[in-house]
C-alpha cells in the first residue's frame, strides 16, 4: 500500500460521483431552473433587500435567504440556494479552515446572481476542496479537524472528508432532483405548459 491509499479512495468516492453522475447533469443549468420557487414561500438567492426572509445573508448585490434565528422545520429552498449552501456551508468555510482560502462565511460570501456564475464558484471550491484533501496525505487524514469544527474538533480530517463526501452527494442530487422536477412541470407541450 502506497502512502496515499486511504486519501485517494477518500478522494475518488466523492469525485466518481462528481465526473460520473453528477457534473454533466448540472451543464446548462439556465437562470430561470436557478431561481424557480417550487413551493410558496421558498428560500433562495435573491437581489439585496427583495425577500420576505427576517435575515439576509452576503455582500455585494445578491443575498441568501437565512432565518433571523432557528424556526422550526426549514423552509423549502430552491437550486440557488441550495447551490449556495453547497458552495459557501459545505466548501468554502472549510477550505478556509483547512487549506489556506480566505476566511468566508453565509454572512460574507458575494453570491452569484446568475447560474453560469453559481456554477463557476461550485466548480472553484470543489476544485481547491479536492487539492486541499490531497495535499494532507494520509498522515493529514489522521490530525485533529480543530476548533474550525466546533464539537467535532478533536475528530480526524479523515472524517470532515467522509462527511463532505455525504453532503456533496445528499444536496447536488436534491439540485439534480429539482432539475427534474422543473423540466416536468414547466415545460411546453404543443405551445401550452404541463
Amino acid at each position: 500500500m502506497t502512502d496515499q491509499t486511504w486519501n485517494l479512495l477518500l478522494r475518488e468516492q466523492l469525485d466518481r460521483h462528481w465526473t460520473g453522475q453528477l457534473r454533466d447533469r448540472l451543464n446548462g443549468l439556465t437562470d430561470d431552473e436557478y431561481f424557480w420557487e417550487p413551493a410558496p414561500g421558498c428560500w433562495s438567492v435573491r437581489p439585496r433587500g427583495t425577500s420576505s426572509v427576517p435575515g439576509q445573508a452576503g455582500t455585494g448585490a445578491m443575498a441568501l435567504d437565512l432565518p433571523a434565528s432557528q424556526p422550526g422545520p426549514p423552509q423549502f429552498t430552491t437550486i440557488a440556494w441550495r447551490l449556495a449552501h453547497v458552495v459557501v456551508g459545505v466548501l468554502a468555510v472549510r477550505n478556509a479552515a483547512h487549506f489556506g482560502r480566505a476566511p468566508t462565511g453565509y454572512r460574507s460570501f458575494e453570491y452569484a446572481p446568475t447560474a453560469a456564475a453559481a456554477l463557476a464558484q461550485l466548480d472553484a471550491e470543489y476544485a481547491a476542496w479536492l487539492a486541499g484533501v490531497e495535499s494532507l496525505g494520509e498522515a493529514g487524514l489522521a490530525r485533529p479537524c480543530g476548533a474550525a469544527e466546533g464539537p467535532h474538533a478533536a475528530r480526524p480530517l479523515a472524517a470532515l472528508v467522509l462527511h463532505i463526501n455525504r453532503e456533496m452527494i445528499h444536496h447536488l442530487s436534491e439540485v439534480c432532483l429539482l432539475r427534474d422536477l422543473y423540466l416536468h412541470t414547466t415545460h411546453t407541450t404543443n405551445g401550452a405548459t404541463r
